[in-house]
């Protein structure tokens, strides 16, 4: 995982990246419960100060449950494997240390490379990017394989593209 220095570092930086019609629309939150065991927090992303998406530590049990279920069925402990995180990615189930993780690695990345991204979260993050431009926005319009993602997903797609 790229790693970042501070909360305030990475939000700047993703904030820096959003495409001019989103720069003053689009919120990314993060918090820490310090005094919970273990700093659980909790992590979202706001349009129009209104929460399109959350990500907290209770989902980090989701994630603990559905490893446990499939190695009591198959033998296999493997928390990433291609079954669990395409479930996670499908039902938003991830926690603020999934966000944050995400969010690092994006900036690192080329943008054919974020948009083609196995992680939605990372999809989420490029396709609100400046570096999106017109003509690849009406490509990913006419290719429609953004109507096939999760609706969690599908909405930052469409929000991008009713910016055009």
């Amino acid at each position: 995982m790229n790693r970042y220095k501070s909360w305030s570092g990475l939000n700047k930086q993703l904030k820096d990246r959003l495409c001019e019609p989103l720069k003053n629309r689009i919120t990314y939150f993060l918090t820490r419960y310090h005094r919970v065991h273990n700093a659980y927090g909790r992590a979202s992303i706001w349009l129009d100060g209104k929460e399109l998406v959350c990500f907290s530590w209770v989902e980090m049990y989701r994630q603990e449950q559905d490893t446990h279920r499939r190695w009591k069925e198959t033998g296999l402990w493997d928390p990433r494997s291609p079954e669990l995180q395409e479930k996670w990615n499908r039902e938003a189930a991830f926690c603020e240390d999934d966000f944050l993780r995400a969010a690092a690695n994006f900036l690192s990345l080329p943008i054919e490379a974020a948009l083609a991204s196995d992680n939605c979260l990372i999809r989420v993050f490029a396709i609100l990017d400046q570096r999106v431009g017109k003509r690849r926005l009406e490509a990913i319009r006419a290719g429609e394989e953004y109507k096939t993602y999760p609706g969690w997903v599908r909405q930052f797609y469409e929000l991008r593209l009713n910016t055009l």
